[in-house]
């Protein structure tokens, strides 16, 4: 019809490890990292509900997480691809989904020499955020940026999203910020209630930064 156009869709992103699965302690290296086995691939409570409450919203729910796993050696293709079901998997008992996940491989230390790279795609970059805009017609500024890292509320504001972070926010982490005045615009204990402000705000218009949901 001349003269009429569709409306820019909504987004929200969502960083996978410690968001939507659990992190892993593995004891032979002592770190705290994401799963290596599909084993240890745990969904996090309520993660499924939450999701499926963007969806009815109409949101486009969007993973953007950092995945360098395979280019450390810790795991393979066909793990990571294992991830992927397993969650699919859980949203569909639901009725949930995703619309869409966007990996970056690579790191700047690699094992794995092609995926040894610095690139725009590791969060705090934001291609994948402008991948995705592009691929579904997605208004950034008027999206949202859920993660439990400080790459992950670096990258939503440089991509212009409104940002909600997971977890406790302690004053320590603001000197890993880029730039260290950036702040979360809301903080919350979990993706259940960072979905539980984002409803918040979405009915009240807004709510004053660092409101931090329990």
């Amino acid at each position: 019809m001349a003269g009429s156009s569709k409306a820019p869709n909504r987004a929200v992103f969502l960083d996978r490890d410690g968001v939507i699965n659990a992190l892993v302690y593995h004891h032979d290296a002592g770190i705290v990292d994401s799963p290596f086995t599909a084993r240890q691939f745990k969904i996090l409570p309520r993660v499924p509900q939450a999701i499926q409450r963007l969806n009815r919203l109409g949101f486009k729910v969007i993973v953007v997480s950092n995945q360098p796993g395979i280019a450390k050696a810790h795991f393979d293709p066909k793990t990571l691809a294992a991830f992927d079901r397993r969650l699919a998997s859980v949203l569909r008992r639901v009725g949930a989904h995703l619309d869409a996940t966007y990996y970056c491989l690579h790191h700047p230390k690699a094992v794995i020499r092609r995926l040894r790279r610095s690139c725009d795609c590791r969060k705090p970059g934001v291609a994948l955020f402008l991948q995705a805009a592009r691929a579904f017609g997605i208004d950034l500024s008027r999206s949202y940026m859920i993660g439990d890292g400080t790459t992950d509320i670096e990258a939503g504001a440089r991509a212009g999203c409104r940002t909600i972070f997971v977890g406790t926010w302690k004053c320590e982490l603001c000197q890993f910020m880029n730039p260290p005045d950036l702040r979360p615009s809301f903080v919350a204990a979990d993706l259940w209630n960072a979905v539980a402000t984002l409803i918040r705000v979405e009915k009240n218009g807004s709510l004053p930064g660092g409101h931090i949901a329990r």
